[in-house]
């Protein structure tokens, strides 16, 4: 009996340091991609940047001296902070211009906009459409907001729809309510026939 005993002991003590080299791979394989694992998700979370405020379907008036200037009007939107303030509309703006008398005076859509804080700029990208109070429209893709000096401008391609003729061009400067605006290179125009 003390002889079985004996073998079962030796048995299971090379068992054991059988199994010792096998557990310590086996640990220091999931130790190892653990710690990757780890790693990996601190260099996302330390590049991703991610907003201190969000709001979906979110309407924004902004007034001077009691008196409505424009209407913001925006699917989503994600504010940031950071050495550079910014607010991301990643899924699209409408934003109502209006002037002394409250009547709206011009329209801008897009299907992306960013407004750098600091700077008083916003940047409006992908199918953005301009138009006045006279019906005159604006495609680009491509539109800089200055809220300061109250223009508008793009380097991009342009094309403006007036009643009378349809123009193209390459860049623009505007006013804000795109009512007195100038094409920087224009590439051509094709005339309207009124009687049609």
């Amino acid at each position: 009996m003390i002889k079985s005993m004996i073998r079962s002991y030796y048995k299971m003590t090379f068992f054991f340091y059988l199994l010792s080299p096998v557990s310590c791979l086996l640990s220091l394989a999931l130790f190892t991609s653990c710690e990757t694992d780890i790693e990996t998700i601190n260099t996302i979370a330390s590049t991703k940047e991610f907003p201190v405020e969000s709001g979906k379907n979110v309407e924004i008036k902004f007034s001077d001296s009691a008196k409505i200037k424009l209407k913001l009007v925006a699917v989503r939107l994600d504010r940031y902070e950071g050495k550079k303030q910014y607010i991301e509309l990643p899924a699209g703006v409408k934003i109502d211009f209006y002037d002394d008398s409250m009547k709206v005076s011009s329209k801008l859509t897009a299907d992306y906009a960013i407004r750098y804080e600091g700077e008083k700029k916003m940047e409006a990208k992908k199918n953005v459409v301009v138009v006045n109070k006279k019906g005159e429209q604006l495609n680009t893709e491509h539109l800089t907001w200055d809220e300061e000096k109250h223009t508008i401008s793009s380097d991009a391609f342009v094309r403006i729809t007036t009643a009378k003729e349809i123009i193209f061009g390459d860049g623009l400067e505007s006013n804000e309510d795109f009512t007195k605006y100038k094409i920087k290179n224009i590439k051509g125009t094709i005339n309207m026939d009124e009687k049609e």
